[in-house]
């Protein structure tokens, strides 16, 4: 007798452990569902019930889930998911999005600073023409802002502009001065000369150059930073596969309809759903990698020439080279002008005004003097510190997730897609598409496309960061190692007199030999069987 009472108790024990032959379980049920607002309550049934109807949730025992609170729970399952990524990323998202106003800030105070000491070197050295110059300088300082905010400017035209507004006035206040300025008619014939005269010697080319190459490092870094806000933002909203939809349900809500609303995953069930979901996600890691890499390389070489901080503060002392070149050669220029313009008609006499306005505040040149390392690269340096810590973000994003909030920490229960067990028991698929073959959660079908347009942009960012490639470093390869990238063409006698005349124009020298340090842009690198320096053909 007393041996089958304990048999009762054990299986009435039993039949409550199992929880769904109790309505509490359900109630229990009840109240998460409302709480997480997944639904109206009335979707739920008052009693365990049959399960027949479900799709994803299937149990044998009787369930507290109904086909509309499977569907539900779906899209629940995918807003908590997507919650997640966007909370992960949020600091990363931050991080590139705070520095890209800093920078934008930095190019715009240095701009201010640099028109700045310009003006302020005529209203110093060059007073009488200063008030007329203020004009061509804040226009020459609008262009550049300009043309590193992206628009595509052809800094060369731009500079020259400038020095084009400034040579009339130059020529009419240093060169040829007199108490009345020279008529309109002849200040633009003397502006029509400044390119054939080259009144400023080679400080304009010398000038473009400087621009353009820090601006191009500048405008590189800002329009890498762009990408990757837009590739966490890409990535922050992905688009769940209908497999990786019903895994998630699986695994965060089929326990609720057994009455286990307090269950989480296992710990390698949770890595394989949530692998197999971000599966194309992780094909972005290795480009991820190589654009911090990339950025870093970059930050790296702006300095000196690509220092855009020391070119734009350096702006004024070569306007004033550029002043001084064209005093030294006055009379040249007199008498070029004189043989091309005539002699110069002037305005009727009138008093010299010694008042010089200016509608911004000018700061002293002394104040351009800066110690090495300025604040803008102090910046990088620190926002690339930063940056290097989510080097490996996307490759470790799935692990993450499940080991900071979505997988159990208990070594004694944890949910296995079908029930409380001990431990997982199934095979934990690697990273990446291809390792999803194997695993037995969820069906990858292959690459999402958005994802992979996003993988172009990283490659096509990477490549335009990464240093150019000098005829050095082509020589030493082997023939069959060295192809073009994107075009098939072959190394004609055409391009090696192109590459000779770069050469020609790096050293200063002849078009004779090619210099082992011509750099060659990647677009244009061809196969080279058996070709060399010398033998073009």
């Amino acid at each position: 007798m007393d041996a089958l009472w304990v048999r009762c108790v054990f299986l009435l024990a039993c039949c409550c452990a199992s929880g769904l032959g109790s309505a509490n379980k359900c109630d229990e049920v009840r109240k998460v569902f409302q709480l997480r607002q997944i639904g109206p309550s009335h979707l739920l049934p008052s009693n365990p019930r049959p399960g027949s109807d479900l799709q994803v949730c299937v149990s044998k025992n009787s369930t507290c889930c109904t086909k509309k609170m499977e569907e539900r729970y779906q899209v629940a399952a995918r807003r908590d998911i997507q919650n997640l990524l966007q909370t992960s990323s949020s600091s990363l998202k931050f991080l590139i999005a705070r520095n890209v106003a800093a920078f934008q800030e930095s190019f715009e105070a240095l701009l201010w600073q640099a028109e700045n000491y310009t003006i302020t070197l005529f209203q110093d050295l060059y007073h009488s023409m200063a008030d007329q110059a203020a004009g061509p300088v804040r226009e020459l300082f609008t262009d550049i802002s300009l043309f590193l905010l992206g628009s595509e400017f052809s800094v060369d035209e731009l500079v020259q502009r400038f020095f084009d507004a400034l040579f009339p006035l130059v020529y009419d206040h240093l060169i040829s001065p007199s108490l009345s300025g020279i008529s309109p008619g002849h200040a633009e014939c003397v502006r029509s000369l400044s390119r054939s005269v080259r009144p400023f010697g080679g400080v304009p080319g010398h000038l473009a150059d400087q621009i353009a190459r820090s601006g191009v490092s500048g405008k590189l870094l800002l329009q890498a930073l762009h990408l990757g806000i837009e590739v966490i933002n890409t990535t922050d909203h992905l688009q769940l596969s209908r497999e990786c939809r019903r895994a998630l349900l699986k695994m965060h809500y089929c326990p609720h309809c057994q009455g286990l609303t307090q269950s989480k995953p296992c710990m390698g069930y949770c890595i394989n759903v949530m692998r197999g979901c971000l599966a194309s996600m992780a094909e972005i890691d290795i480009h991820w990698r190589e654009f911090v890499r990339s950025l870093e390389g970059l930050s790296a070489r702006m300095h000196g020439p690509q220092d855009l901080e020391q070119v734009l503060l350096g702006i004024h002392r070569l306007v004033h080279d550029a002043v001084r070149h064209a005093q030294k050669n006055g009379p040249r220029l007199s008498a070029q002008v004189y043989k091309l313009c005539g002699s110069p008609s002037r305005k009727p006499a009138q008093s010299v005004s010694i008042q010089h306005s200016s509608s911004r505040e000018s700061i002293p040149l002394k104040a351009s003097v800066r110690a090495p390392g300025g604040s803008l690269a102090n910046r990088r340096k620190d926002f690339l510190s930063s940056l290097r810590l989510y080097l490996t973000y996307y490759g470790g994003l799935a692990d993450q997730l499940c080991a900071s909030d979505l997988a159990s920490n208990d070594a004694l229960s944890c949910w296995n897609g079908t029930e409380i067990v001990k431990s997982y028991t199934l095979r934990v698929v690697g990273n990446g598409i291809k390792a999803q073959i194997a695993n037995p959660e969820v069906k990858v079908k292959g690459a999402d496309p958005v994802i992979n347009q996003i993988i172009d942009k990283l490659k096509h960012i990477n490549q335009s960061t990464s240093p150019p490639l000098a005829l050095s470093d082509i020589w030493e390869l082997p023939p069959e190692a060295i192809c073009c990238c994107r075009e098939s063409r072959s190394l004609n006698s055409a391009h090696w007199i192109r590459l000779k005349q770069e050469a020609a124009m790096q050293r200063g020298g002849t078009a004779g030999t090619v210099t082992m340090r011509t750099v060659v842009p990647v677009q244009v690198l061809v196969r080279l069987r058996g070709k060399s320096p010398e033998s073009p053909n």
